[in-house]
């Protein structure tokens, strides 16, 4: 594969806003040290993209079936620890003063 194309991915991933959150998430994952599942020289983004491209990297559910399953909202794990630890519901002025506190990422 000289050149990896979006059309390569989307054989692999369901549309492009699926394959955009599929590749932003193992570029993280690239980018804080984990291993490459395809040999290359490339960038931590390119070789996201090779690795969806390569079917070497995919979702844990099907989003299309988590999408329609019972009529349940989709969340993410991590929203839902987030929810389950702290069910403590802040007033504005708590919540003004708590601006330090770590966006939760989906």
């Amino acid at each position: 594969m000289a050149r990896i194309t979006v059309e390569d991915c989307l054989e692999n991933v369901t549309d492009q806003f699926a394959l955009v959150h599929l590749a932003a998430q193992r570029y993280r994952q690239l980018h804080r040290g984990a291993n490459r599942l395809i040999d290359n020289k490339n960038k931590d983004v390119v070789c996201a993209l090779r690795e969806i491209a390569g079917k070497k990297v995919r979702f844990r559910e099907e989003i299309d079936a988590a999408l329609l399953s019972d009529g349940a909202q989709v969340i993410s794990q991590r929203l839902q620890q987030l929810e389950q630890s702290s069910p403590v519901v802040k007033t504005a002025e708590q919540a003004v003063e708590d601006t330090n506190a770590p966006t939760p990422l989906i």
